[in-house]
């Protein structure tokens, strides 16, 4: 059993069922309120129904059964790693690799490929689904991930990462020109209407990006986006809120794209934290992959310029 506990601030007077999915990622509305249900959510010490409205101030406790066991295979694919320790690896996750398995996809992940690499190495905090997973990019989007090897290590890293101490800067291009650079900070929760995508929302949970002008291509903008925040979908969320979404994002982006993509251009260039063990500041960079190269080339060759 795991315990989320959720500190409430509800100055829209949203039911609980509500008010746990838009600030508890991993939890949709259906299931908060299936939790509500099986007196798994707490408030003031009694079961809270999920019609309930919290107060300000008060405490949320949400208990969180075990996850089913998945029949997870150790899978020999090929990991570009670019350190690794007795406590942390971290690995240049390619686009089109998802992070870690869910019912009806448990093969193929980067958790079945570090289990071969890692055998029983990885930190079980996230239970059996996701060993080892501190932190998370989506499955089209490619880039520097860190892994724990184990419990403690996972604990100091995620620490960090809550407590915005960990450096993560991103590339991406976005649709339109950028001329100067700026910060976003708009609160991001469950989209109201489309439970599989996130939008900006008041009352969300805060977002914070930071983004800086790298290049002018035409009709786009190359960008290094830092995130103070790591919300779900973040950037390709808070991008598209400017009108400037990022090229081949099918979610959150334009209908008629002229650069043809398998998946939004974001890229995880650079990640910076603290050893978990020995305090010392470590950051990693990684090249762009060469999708992403012969798209930026042949927009300076004006390619797609309109």
């Amino acid at each position: 059993m795991r315990t989320i506990t959720l500190h409430v601030l509800n100055p829209n007077n949203l039911r609980i069922d509500k008010y746990i999915s838009e600030n508890a990622e991993e939890i949709s509305r259906s299931y908060a309120a299936d939790l509500c249900g099986t007196g798994k959510v707490i408030v003031s010490g009694r079961a809270a129904d999920k019609k309930y409205k919290p107060a300000d101030g008060e405490v949320i406790e949400i208990e969180l059964p075990e996850p089913e066991s998945l029949d997870l295979t150790a899978e020999n694919i090929p990991l570009d790693i670019v350190y690794e320790d007795d406590d942390v690896i971290v690995v240049n996750k390619p686009q089109g690799m998802v992070v870690h398995p869910a019912a009806g996809n448990t093969h193929g992940t980067l958790v079945n490929a570090l289990l071969y690499h890692c055998g029983e190495n990885l930190s079980a905090i996230n239970g059996v689904i996701r060993p080892g997973i501190v932190h998370r990019i989506d499955k089209d989007t490619a880039g520097l991930l860190i892994v724990a090897k184990n419990n403690d290590a996972h604990l100091a890293l995620s620490e960090q990462l809550k407590e915005r101490k960990a450096s993560r800067r991103y590339y991406a291009l976005v649709n339109g020109r950028i001329s100067e650079d700026g910060t976003v900070n708009k609160p991001i929760a469950r989209h109201p209407k489309d439970r599989k995508k996130m939008a900006v929302v008041k009352g969300g949970r805060e977002a914070v990006t930071h983004y800086r002008v790298l290049e002018n291509l035409g009709g786009y903008t190359l960008l290094e986006c830092i995130l103070e925040t790591g919300r779900t979908h973040q950037i390709r969320v808070h991008m598209a809120s400017l009108g400037h979404s990022l090229v081949g994002d099918r979610a959150y982006g334009i209908a008629k794209e002229k650069i043809k993509t398998e998946g939004q251009l974001l890229f995880a260039k650079t990640i910076g934290f603290n050893h978990p063990k020995t305090g010392e500041y470590m950051e990693f960079t990684a090249d762009l992959p060469d999708y992403f190269e012969k798209i930026l080339n042949k927009l300076r060759g004006s390619d797609y310029r309109a």
